[in-house]
């Protein structure tokens, strides 16, 4: 994929992140190298060719994220984030379905937070201290003063389509589609410009993978739990 999107492969077709100022290593230490050296993100799976995928949600401008899918799959890319050095606020209105997340995140530190919907205080998102909001707010996300900015990417998660839909679809700069039904893939199609293929699959997808798109860009990309993802949340699951 190419283009203004934001999921990126560490493969040669993938969407370029930001560019970073070279690194040079001398060649006796090359051996002792451990993680690959690339564009930063937060790894949300594998494309169809195994290349592992990746989002990256700290930006010096707004960058929203809608995830029409299963808690599951939010919940994952929630605690990568934190992994990567991200605060990750979670505004819920189901915070039993958080707080073992949140205990078990930062190994006894406040990277993940919960608070009742629109009860999110001002987050002072800045280069050095990146937030993700995780807006978990059911069907019909109301308004408020969460919203993206320099530093604070938004993922608000959306279990299926609803009125509001069609609305952040067009907002977000990235859009992940899971299983859905035939007609919600119809409608899906016709606002995200979907090809015949891609919405007769949609209803058909497996547990675990999502249709992500960014401007004209698609890439079908499948999450599998690590050993400690899947201790905390189970196996991939798109219904919670």
């Amino acid at each position: 994929m190419t283009g203004r999107g934001a999921v990126r492969t560490k493969g040669p077709r993938g969407l370029l992140g930001p560019r970073h100022a070279g690194h040079t290593v001398p060649a006796a230490d090359l051996g002792a190298l451990s993680l690959p050296v690339g564009d930063d993100g937060v790894v949300i799976g594998e494309d169809t060719e195994g290349r592992p995928q990746l989002v990256g949600f700290h930006r010096s401008t707004p960058y929203d994220v809608l995830l029409i899918g299963g808690l599951w799959t939010a919940q994952v890319l929630a605690l990568r984030a934190a992994a990567t050095g991200s605060r990750v606020v979670v505004e819920t209105g189901r915070p039993q379905a958080w707080v073992g997340l949140a205990q078990a995140a930062g190994a006894g530190l406040e990277c993940v937070t919960l608070h009742d919907v629109g009860r999110v205080p001002p987050l002072g998102a800045t280069v050095g201290s990146p937030v993700v909001v995780v807006r978990d707010c059911g069907m019909r996300p109301p308004r408020g003063r969460v919203v993206s900015s320099p530093w604070q990417s938004v993922l608000t998660l959306l279990p299926y389509l609803s009125p509001v839909a069609p609305r952040l679809m067009r907002a977000a700069t990235l859009v992940g589609v899971q299983r859905i039904s035939p007609q919600e893939a119809r409608q899906t199609g016709r606002i995200l410009n979907l090809t015949r293929t891609e919405v007769e699959a949609l209803p058909t997808l497996g547990e675990g993978v999502t249709l992500w798109c960014s401007g004209g860009e698609r890439n079908w990309v499948m999450t599998n739990a690590t050993d400690a993802e899947a201790g905390l949340l189970g196996t991939a699951r798109r219904m919670d």
